[in-house]
């Protein structure tokens, strides 16, 4: 696996039509151009995953649809080129909306999972075979998931044996737990757990009470409240409605789709954005089990018909923007309505595009990405009503001195595989203060995972000490590297193995 990251994006305007965006935001006009215009033909587009298939070193783009099957998109130094159907995925199929990227037998390379929206169809599962071809395992791994209609997917290792189980939400029905056995899943009954019967979308994993193990936030659609399900090892208990975590009273179209678990105001404890239809939620961690929902405050309470949020600081300022991806219209006639907040601390968040801008396309997925490893955070989404093109990538155009106060982290297991989500990324400056942290994430942008490495962004370029709490077999296990230059990393990735 190739770990030394690529050199910036050179004469991109030789391979793809550049043009900046514009907007009626005025100076906040986020830095984005729009490249490869062949990738916007792709019709209904929803979850967009990357995640490097071919270890290479940098990360390559899955995209499901709704009749042409999967799209995958090898990245060659920062250009997409299409490769899935050569490589044995399928180039029509029934409508998929879940994609998972996770090395689910545990041979170094990264396999994908997609999910059905009808629950007449099976999941399908796709074996790497060495990054040279992909390969439908999915009935001979006990992974078809039947009469599911599905949403996010997470590989995660949800009882700390070591290895990935899958979880899986359904919209229509109760959700699903398969455990890993050597390779093979066994569907495991949770009574009233984490087999939620209510219309469940998005699934978010992370340590909430920091006892060893990933418990679970659920955004659940048609009325039904949120979840946060707390992993007490042999059972789940829903702790939300004691933290007021349940969300506001709902109509029966209105609910939770997505989730995005980021620590926005850099204090060391991960936060939780719920996009709705309806009012959003922003939750911020008080450091002591409780939340507060701040979203009105910060400004971020709109009511935009939100599908997903993704966490990303795109201007490299050392705090976390936000992405989200929403539309109205009635059926048939639906259009994007987004929103990029920009983090401007204790001012709250500012939307920095209006319905004009450009980057205004999406209703789906989104994911921040640097998929060029230039040290500018990129841009991806999805629009899936629609017949025409669906999939827009935006690069970040950032000049070269703000492009250099980041920092890539790539969190591998000991056996050096990308197995750790969950996993907690904190970065402190030569006084130990807090200055960022990042979840190694099993999920989130709608329906979509991303193995890529973690992009940090700083205020300023200065030593740092990069802390990694793993959690799993051993509970909650810290490693540090002190005296981190983050220039001395630019173009590549500063990975991080864990110890056993």
């Amino acid at each position: 696996m190739r770990l030394n990251g690529l050199p910036a994006l050179a004469c991109i305007a030789a391979v793809a039509s550049l043009w900046t965006v514009t907007s009626a935001a005025g100076p906040g006009v986020p830095p984005f151009a729009l490249v490869q215009p062949a990738l916007h033909t792709i019709p209904n587009t929803y979850a967009n995953a990357w995640g490097d298939f071919d270890n290479d070193g940098d990360p390559d783009l899955a995209v499901s649809t709704q009749r042409d099957g999967i799209r995958l998109f090898r990245n060659d130094r920062g250009v997409l080129t299409s490769v899935g159907a050569a490589l044995g995925l399928p180039d029509t199929s029934y409508e998929l909306r879940g994609l998972s990227w996770g090395d689910y037998d545990g041979d170094g390379f990264i396999d994908l999972l997609a999910g059905p929206i009808e629950k007449d169809k099976r999941s399908l599962v796709f074996h790497n075979d060495a990054g040279r071809h992909f390969t439908e395992v999915a009935a001979a791994i006990g992974l078809t998931m039947p009469n599911r209609s599905a949403r996010q997917t997470n590989f995660v290792d949800v009882d700390n044996d070591g290895d990935l189980d899958v979880y899986a939400t359904d919209r229509a029905g109760r959700n699903q737990f398969y455990r890993n056995d050597d390779g093979h899943f066994t569907l495991i009954a949770a009574g009233d757990g984490i087999s939620d019967p209510r219309a469940s979308v998005g699934a978010c994993w992370f340590d909430v009470d920091r006892d060893g193990d990933l418990d679970l936030f659920l955004a659940n659609q048609a009325g039904g409240a949120d979840a946060l399900w707390r992993n007490d090892g042999d059972r789940f208990v829903d702790i939300a409605p004691a933290l007021g975590m349940t969300g506001p009273h709902r109509t029966e179209d209105e609910g939770g789709v997505g989730c995005a678990v980021g620590d926005y105001d850099n204090d060391g404890d991960f936060d939780v954005f719920v996009s709705n239809y309806g009012r959003n939620q922003l939750y911020r961690n008080n450091g002591d089990g409780t939340f507060t929902d701040v979203a009105h405050a910060l400004h971020l309470d709109v009511e935009n018909h939100a599908v997903s949020a993704d966490w990303g600081d795109y201007d490299n300022d050392g705090d976390l923007d936000l992405s989200i991806m929403a539309y109205e219209g009635a059926p048939g006639s639906q259009t994007p309505k987004d929103a990029l907040f920009r983090n401007d601390g204790a001012a709250g968040f500012v939307n920095v595009i209006d319905q004009a801008s450009p980057l205004n396309r999406g209703d789906h997925g989104t994911q921040f990405v640097d998929y060029d490893l230039d040290g500018g955070l990129d841009l991806s989404i999805t629009r899936g009503y629609t017949t025409a093109g669906g999939l827009f990538l935006f690069h970040n155009t950032l000049s070269e001195g703000a492009r250099r106060r980041s920092l890539h982290v790539l969190v591998l297991d000991a056996a050096g595989h990308m197995t750790r989500f969950g996993a907690e990324v904190r970065l402190f400056d030569t006084r130990g203060r807090i200055l960022a942290s990042r979840l190694v994430a099993a999920g989130g942008g709608y329906n979509t995972q991303q193995t890529a490495p973690l992009h940090v962004g700083l205020k300023t370029v200065q030593t740092v000490k990069v802390e990694v709490t793993f959690i799993g077999p051993h509970g909650r296990e810290v490693q540090q590297i002190v005296g981190v230059r983050p220039d001395a990393y630019e173009g590549q990735t500063l990975v991080i193995r864990q110890a056993r």
